[in-house]
């Protein structure tokens, strides 16, 4: 077992898109999305045991959420759950446990996740990850997953890369976070972009020392802090030291700078659940298209995502590509698909007062 990567899983995302049923307070990673009785988190650590065991797994999240990844996963050890004071995007997620593990094993092989995402082909998917874990074992490669594109989702991150015949990872060239739709439509059309999965492999030296060259602020003060993990001075160091660092992501901040960053191809079934339009397209439609869930009547309706509450009759007439969310408090309809109104929404929704996000 001493061999084993340490899998993280990153599970401190507040899921907007998926808002009203992903709230602040239970966000899209602690819910069963998709009926299998498990919840996203869950599925994700049920994917991994499989083939790994349960001490090597460490859970990235924020303090508000310690006790949910606690009930969900009793089979780990609170020490297994790396909380944050403050939320800073992956880049501070992902320094904080990296230097975590050097105190555990400063040579250990790294498999990074997202909580929140369905794979189909599980065969497949460990096929990729092996070919990362080769790669990145056999060099200071720091080695993506990446897949390749159907649609101009504009809910995905994208990878650009050069192509390398025979080899099983190629050098990427640039990240792009959540594009337009134009441009996620020129990126499709290229052939050189893949989707981020937002799973990564690297040795936990590599990527200490690409943090040390292309961010030092952030590495100084984790180098100086983890000394501090598990013991009684841990909350107010890392509080103070979270509210001293910028928030950016581990694309950007880190891997986009860096020259020693590559991807493998993953063809595994792939969804990261990011929004809405994401479960409308995994969900079984009925002959108009529509996603109807709960106790409804659709008449002259085309291409909806219906949600309700089943104790209550929902009559709708009239729509095309609308997505419709009753959800406690709050009731949502809105063109399906335009996510990007979200955040106005929540905005606007926090300002009226009350529990509403």
């Amino acid at each position: 077992m001493k061999n084993q990567p340490y899998i993280v899983i990153l599970a401190g995302g507040l899921g907007i898109k998926l808002w009203p049923q992903s709230r602040f307070s239970k966000p899209k990673q602690f819910l069963d999305l998709i009926g299998t009785g498990r919840t996203l988190l869950q599925m994700t650590f049920d994917r991994f045991v499989q083939n790994y065991s349960v001490d090597r797994f460490l859970i990235v999240t924020s303090k508000r959420y310690f006790q949910l990844v606690k009930e969900q996963l009793p089979e780990l050890k609170d020490s297994q759950i790396i909380v944050e004071p403050i939320r800073r995007n992956t880049g501070a997620s992902l320094a904080l446990v990296s230097y975590v593990i050097k105190k555990l094993n400063p040579d250990a092989t790294v498999i990074v996740s997202p909580s929140d995402q369905l794979i189909v082909n599980e065969i497949a998917f460990f096929n990729a990850i092996n070919e990362a874990i080769q790669v990145s074992e056999s060099s200071d490669k720091l080695v993506a997953v990446g897949v390749e594109p159907h649609s101009p989702d504009t809910s995905c991150g994208y990878i650009q890369y050069l192509e390398q015949p025979g080899q099983l990872a190629m050098k990427v060239k640039t990240f792009t976070e959540k594009p337009d739709l134009e441009l996620a439509e020129t990126f499709v059309n290229s052939g050189d972009f893949l989707w981020n999965s937002g799973i990564f492999i690297w040795n936990n030296e590599s990527i200490i020392k690409t943090i040390e060259k292309n961010l030092p602020e952030l590495a100084e003060v984790f180098e100086e802090g983890t000394p501090y993990y598990g013991t009684s001075d841990e909350s107010a160091y890392l509080k103070k030291a979270y509210s001293l660092i910028k928030s950016v992501s581990i694309n950007y901040g880190i891997l986009q700078k860096s020259d020693n960053v590559y991807v493998v191809l993953g063809q595994f079934g792939w969804s990261d659940l990011g929004s809405w339009q994401n479960l409308y397209d995994l969900k079984s439609k009925d002959g108009s298209k529509n996603v109807p869930e709960g106790n409804t009547l659709l008449y002259d309706t085309e291409n909806c995502f219906v949600k309700v509450n089943p104790e209550k009759l929902v009559v709708i007439q009239g729509l095309k590509n609308y997505l419709v969310s009753d959800n406690d408090n709050v009731l949502l309809i809105c063109k399906l698909g335009e996510e990007d109104k979200f955040r106005e929404f929540l905005k606007d929704a926090k300002e009226k007062g009350g529990d509403y996000i």
